[in-house]
């Protein structure tokens, strides 16, 4: 079954064509990367399907469910979280208190059972820690639980914010430059906790990523997209053999004046 549907979208701001009938799919488990120059149109995509922009054609479908018409919180209570390029995370607040808020939108109690805190409210806030607990070990941050994210090294964040995402129970996750800024050891770990969670919990994932190493090391398919127009698309080998693809991050190579 299809995880993702991003079907004939196309997205305008005043003369401007950030997507042009750009459409992909992306199966259940599976890690899918949209790669493309500077400008090419990548977290304009990411926009559309987390629900940010709302597209002028075309069609945004989750695990079968068209849901180009829902906000973003009507589209995360349906399985779609996202980390972005630049943390947005509540430094004041806990690493603990950062990954809770990430369930908000599986929080069940009414107003009433939540205020008095008895009954079911109770036992769902204590499922809820389970979870973030068990959250905060897979990621080897259980120690940090109590630092306010703000005193935390810039890879820590990072991992922080996938902590907060993946609290959500995703079926899809929306990743957008999940490398950037990190020095390679800091590079190295955020792999290795990708490939985790693809693996171990089986969340489809939909990355944009610069870092063309870590593009063809961990993902199974790639789309690239060129001013908002998809050029290509298939396993990482046949992505780094198609001429597009080459000419739209190297140039097209000049004849010999002979």
């Amino acid at each position: 079954m299809l995880a993702l549907e991003v079907e004939r979208v196309s997205l305008g701001f005043g003369g401007v064509a950030a997507l042009r009938e750009v459409s992909l799919s992306v199966q259940e488990g599976e890690l899918f990367a949209v790669i493309g120059p500077n400008g090419a149109g990548k977290t304009s995509l990411l926009n559309c399907i987390s629900g940010v922009y709302r597209p002028q054609a075309g069609t945004i479908r989750l695990a079968g469910e068209d849901v180009t018409a829902l906000r973003p919180h009507q589209r995360a209570r349906r399985g779609l979280a996202r980390t972005f390029q630049n943390i947005a995370l509540f430094e004041g607040l806990t690493v603990l208190e950062n990954v809770s808020l990430g369930r908000h939108s599986l929080q069940r109690s009414d107003v009433l059972t939540s205020g008095f805190y008895v009954g079911p409210a109770a036992r769902q806030e204590a499922e809820h820690r389970v979870a973030v607990e068990e959250l905060l070990a897979f990621l080897e941050i259980e120690h940090l639980r109590k630092r306010h994210v703000g005193s935390l090294a810039y890879g820590l964040q990072k991992r922080v914010e996938l902590a907060r995402a993946l609290a959500l129970e995703p079926k899809v996750l929306l990743l957008d430059e999940p490398m950037a800024g990190m020095n390679l050891e800091e590079k190295e770990d955020m792999a290795r906790f990708l490939l985790d969670v693809n693996e171990e919990r089986g969340v489809a994932m939909v990355m944009i990523e610069h870092d063309m190493g870590v593009v063809m090391d961990l993902s199974h398919r790639i789309c690239v997209l060129d001013f908002g127009q998809k050029i290509g698309e298939g396993t990482p080998a046949e992505v780094q053999a198609s001429p597009a693809v080459q000419e739209a991050y190297l140039g097209k190579p000049e004849r010999d004046a002979a």
